[in-house]
């Protein structure tokens, strides 16, 4: 291990995208490594691994950072993250401060892969021509999904929420929205991108009538909802669903 600067890197593997934390965690850096690990989950499909063994942690309770990541990566983009380290004294360390009951620990990136807990799921992506119509084409994927993966049930709250999160893209950014349905173990997520930093927030006080309102509906009708950054400097506007019974 170093004490120099915190340094981060990720690459692509087969089945997980790795990220590797080497110099100093202290508290400056720990915004740092929270952010980059939150980013690179956006992109990492399978699960997410992040190796330490080249990391000098100042503070014991700076290991926290895996902890927040994994609980906000587990609803979306609903990943398992693994933190690897070939000291023992590191991964007793992420036992005690019980990173563990979130993030599994492992001593080598290969056992971290094995034993990624992937729920099966299914995904279809497209891209929205910006148009008038961009919702009604959104909702027409959503309904094929739907009906393609036999949740047609779920359809309707999600078509209202990719209705919201589309028609949000067309009027506050230039971004063709991009947009991505994933399904698991039946919940339904909803999930928007578009090339503009700001995040997505709810405003208080608004009529019906009033711009912001579409937020307010999404945060209504879903589990939980979210904005996430990504590498290319825009961000993915999210919302989980809660699954209802089937009408059968």
């Amino acid at each position: 291990m170093t004490d120099g600067p915190l340094e981060l890197s990720r690459h692509r593997r087969t089945s997980s995208t790795v990220v590797t934390a080497t110099g100093h965690l202290t508290v400056a850096a720990y915004s740092e490594l929270r952010d980059y690990l939150l980013k690179s989950a956006v992109e990492a499909p399978d699960g997410l691994v992040a190796d330490i063994s080249g990391l000098d942690v100042d503070d014991s309770m700076l290991v926290s950072v895996f902890t927040l990541v994994a609980m906000r990566i587990r609803e979306w983009p609903a990943i398992p993250l693994a933190v690897v380290s070939t000291s023992a004294e590191h991964r007793a360390l992420l036992r005690r401060r019980t990173v563990d009951r979130y993030a599994s620990v492992h001593a080598d990136t290969q056992e971290a892969e094995a034993g990624l807990d992937r729920p099966v799921r299914l995904r279809g992506q497209q891209e929205i021509v910006r148009s008038p119509r961009a919702a009604a084409h959104a909702r027409w994927f959503v309904r094929e999904k739907c009906a393609d993966w036999r949740v047609p049930h779920l359809g309707d709250d999600a078509c209202l929420v990719v209705t919201e999160l589309v028609e949000n893209t067309m009027a506050h950014t230039e971004s063709a929205p991009r947009l991505r349905l994933d399904l698991r173990r039946e919940i339904f997520t909803v999930a928007v991108a578009d090339d503009s930093p700001v995040n997505a927030h709810l405003r208080e006080g608004l009529g019906f009538a009033d711009r912001g309102f579409g937020l307010r509906l999404v945060a209504r009708l879903a589990r939980t909802w979210g904005s996430s950054r990504t590498w290319q400097g825009g961000k993915v506007v999210w919302a989980v669903l809660a699954s209802p019974a089937r009408p059968w």
